[in-house]
């Protein structure tokens, strides 16, 4: 049972809303038939101003994460500018696709001089894109994103949107469950939700 790897396997998600990005996972870590973790957070911010949501392997996409957390804030100071989330995903993807034996699906998201939202899989591909859904819950949840998703859509519609769609992957999904967290990222700033549970729509 202990040998295998310990999966982030989950379902997360970004949109794009009015003000900025709003990306929400649920919290669920599992080793094959055991969960060491219910109250994971996979919403890894990298930059004040950029966020990577993880699922595969948990101590490939910390690791990748922490890369990308030092290598733009480097940037960050030799440029004394503030990184783009492009060039976070960029490398991300180049991670990736250059080491082919990582396990870990991402979505970067952040907001630069605009919202931006990259979906990275397994194999390293990169597209930008309004919304992205990935992880073993995202395939239960495709046809309940492409009907209720819609362009221009307020904070609070963004937020019950996400809750709807991550409740329903969790009541499908075996390898996701426990919380709901969500975070916001506007020209103002992050701001994070937490959604316990007995919150989860049933």
């Amino acid at each position: 049972m202990f040998n295998k790897k310990e999966m982030t396997g989950t379902t997360i998600i970004a949109i794009k809303y009015d003000d900025g990005v709003l990306i929400g996972a649920d919290s669920r870590t599992s080793m094959g038939a055991y969960i060491p973790s219910r109250v994971t957070d996979k919403l890894t911010p990298i930059t004040n101003n950029i966020f990577v949501c993880r699922s595969g392997s948990s101590a490939d996409t910390q690791m990748i994460s922490e890369y990308l957390k030092m290598y733009l804030t480097l940037y960050s100071h030799l440029e004394s500018s503030i990184p783009l989330v492009q060039r976070a995903a960029t490398l991300a993807s180049k991670i990736i696709y250059e080491n082919p034996s990582l396990l870990a699906g991402l979505i970067v998201a952040g907001y630069d001089d605009k919202p931006r939202i990259f979906n990275i899989s397994l194999g390293g591909t990169l597209v930008e894109c309004d919304w992205a859904i990935g992880g073993s819950g995202s395939a239960f949840i495709y046809g309940y994103c492409d009907v209720n998703w819609k362009n221009g859509m307020s904070l609070e519609e963004g937020i019950g949107f996400i809750k709807n769609a991550v409740s329903c992957a969790i009541n499908r999904d075996n390898a996701s469950g426990g919380c709901i967290r969500m975070s916001a990222i506007s020209r103002n700033g992050v701001q994070r939700y937490f959604y316990p549970g007995d919150k989860v729509l049933q």
